[in-house]
């Protein structure tokens, strides 16, 4: 087939992109602390979701083979003071890789990546000591699990570790390679549901995350009979294939909106639309429809003009298909100043221009880079760039559902002897807005539970409360400092 000349791809991709913004009923609620530009009328900035992915399956990102409490503390917090130093305010962080748990589970066994041991247990509350430290840093903490995968091994002539007292053996299925739980049991998705409402219930998470492994890519499955079993009008394998992972997203949607409503269910699809329904049997599409998921984070982690998944590209069919799911965007911050990558990720460029089209697509509302360990090589600057890019604070978008009361606005904003004061009312934390100049955008001097600061800097300043639910008030007038 002849290739398109490139400014045509261009001229295609850009209308994909503006074709977004308008297609459908499923905008998102314009943002109420962004009003229309007009002559001195404040411009607010982005609220925004600025994630970390830290892996703990073969201890990627953590505990890295430290066995010790004292060791994974420490190295834990000290992921804690780089996030917080580069203004992330969102973790996904792995709980459930293996099939396995990071707390005292009524279902999986302790974690292998804690001790180096499946099944021991550590000696502490991981999972409660992790949520704390974050939350004290005002960082989201969310429960990252995958939903099926059980154990990998090198192959045949390795063994599967034993399986958890709690689990049958026909719940299990063995390739060469991976053991995962059959997604076509009623059972299997009943355990999912419980081990989601017992993470819920016994921890303050603010979040469950899936990531992308549905059914695994490559296998031959033997599922003819769970097909005559179950799949009772459907049409045909495929379809049940994806119908059994439908009924896992929506039994999970349902069991936190009934346990507790205020956690948010977010996955991280493959790139490609069409591969997480033929290949994965994810219908991450409908998902999104139907409104069985808060937010949609797909892995966008190839490079601007890629050959297969263009980062641009990608990006336009997931703008035009996150329906009623918040959008966010996965990034391979991993990939930059490895030299067996492409030529895009030897410069930290690339990442200013991802985020460039992210910040101009008004249903993206945040970023995730994997993942976390990259952070502390900053090859190629790209740490430095991100510091640069995430450089002032930013206010979290609300998303999920609504379980706090609507916060209160600030009142009676003023300066006085060079502090900035205001009154609040109820247990809410307040947000500082700066404005140099009111023809310009603003930016969050600061997000904090106090109700004054110190300000010596000349210009505009406005407040705003958030509740618990990260739902913003109407900001207050702008104040000028002379």
């Amino acid at each position: 087939m002849k290739k398109k000349p490139l400014h045509l791809v261009a001229v295609l991709v850009l209308a994909l992109l503006l074709n977004a913004c308008k297609k459908g009923s499923n905008e998102p609620t314009p943002d109420p602390t962004k009003p229309p530009v007009e002559t001195g009328t404040p411009i607010f900035p982005k609220k925004e979701v600025r994630a970390i992915w830290m892996a703990s399956v073969y201890g990627l990102d953590w505990p890295q083979s430290d066995y010790s409490a004292a060791g994974q503390k420490q190295q834990y917090i000290n992921y804690l003071e780089k996030f917080k130093a580069l203004n992330i305010n969102t973790i996904y962080f792995q709980v459930k890789g293996m099939g396995d748990a990071f707390y005292n589970s009524t279902y999986e066994p302790w974690s292998a990546a804690i001790t180096g041991t499946r099944g021991v247990n550590p000696g502490y509350d991981v999972l409660k000591f992790m949520i704390d430290e974050a939350h004290a840093r005002d960082i989201e903490f969310h429960a990252w699990m995958n939903p099926y995968r059980i154990a990998t091994r090198s192959g045949t002539s390795s063994s599967f570790p034993a399986l958890h007292p709690s689990v049958q053996s026909d719940w299990v299925l063995n390739f060469p390679t991976i053991q995962i739980y059959n997604p076509a049991l009623p059972e299997v998705r009943q355990r999912l549901v419980d081990i989601v409402k017992e993470t819920i219930t016994k921890y303050d998470v603010d979040g469950i995350h899936f990531d992308d492994y549905f059914y695994p890519e490559g296998e031959t499955f033997s599922d003819q009979a769970d097909f005559v079993k179950y799949g009772a009008g459907i049409a045909n394998i495929q379809d049940f294939r994806r119908d059994n992972v439908n009924k896992a997203i929506k039994g999970v949607y349902d069991a936190i909106v009934a346990t507790k409503p205020g956690v948010i269910f977010s996955v991280s699809p493959a790139p490609e639309i069409n591969k997480n329904y033929n290949t994965l049997y994810a219908d991450v599409k409908k998902w999104n429809q139907e409104g069985w998921i808060d937010v949609v984070i797909p892995q966008l982690y190839q490079e601007i003009g890629n050959q297969y998944n263009d980062f641009q590209l990608r990006l336009a069919e997931w703008t035009n298909n996150s329906y009623k799911a918040a959008l966010m965007v996965g990034h391979g911050f991993y990939k930059f100043g490895d030299v067996t990558m492409p030529s895009a990720f030897q410069s930290s460029g690339e990442l200013q221009r991802q985020f460039d089209l992210t910040k101009l697509n008004n249903k993206v509302v945040g970023n995730a880079m994997y993942s976390a360990k990259y952070l502390n090589s900053n090859k190629v600057g790209i740490t430095d760039k991100l510091a640069s890019i995430y450089k002032d604070p930013a206010v979290m978008p609300f998303l999920g559902r609504n379980v706090a009361a609507a916060p209160t606005p600030a009142t009676n904003v003023r300066i006085e002897n060079g502090e900035l004061k205001w009154n609040v009312s109820g247990n809410l934390k307040s947000v500082v807005y700066y404005f140099s100049d009111l023809k310009k955008e603003g930016k969050v001097l600061t997000i904090i539970k106090a109700n004054t600061i110190s300000i010596n800097t000349n210009g505009y300043y406005a407040v705003s409360t958030l509740n618990a639910d990260n739902q913003e008030s109407k900001p207050s007038d702008v104040v000028e400092k002379k």
